[in-house]
């Protein structure tokens, strides 16, 4: 069975750390963390990931912008896109509002389950 890709674009070198650590442990998933928007785009192109962890707020370039980069790429358009934040409560989830911009969204700190359920829920074949 081939592992699932992954790609993680985050600015807390912490975080994407823990989740490629936790992720790549289960054994069934090969794991790419970037810390900087730019360069998470050119991994997006390189990696194919089967799905991507975006965070919104990051200092060099917006997430919502390099959601609008990966959307607007022949490459990239079919990689689902899965926003991480600090900003929405797990409590909104639950309430039914679990998307931004189209898009579902993990709130931080996220658990290994969540990742892993939405990674089975939602990543491209």
């Amino acid at each position: 069975m081939d592992k699932k890709k992954i790609l993680i674009i985050d600015d807390e070198a912490d975080l994407t750390r823990l989740i490629k650590l936790n992720l790549e442990g289960t054994g069934k998933y090969t794991v790419r963390a970037e810390n900087n928007g730019l360069h998470g785009l050119i991994a997006a192109k390189e990696f194919n990931p089967n799905i991507i962890f975006l965070d919104i707020m990051m200092p060099d370039v917006d997430g919502g912008d390099i959601c609008c980069q990966l959307e607007n790429d022949s490459k990239t358009k079919d990689i689902p896109v899965v926003f991480l934040t600090g900003v929405a409560k797990q409590s909104e989830i639950k309430e039914g509002m679990g998307t931004i911009g189209g898009h579902s969204f993990l709130a931080k700190p996220v658990s290994l389950r969540s990742l892993i359920d939405c990674i089975e829920k939602t990543s491209k074949a």
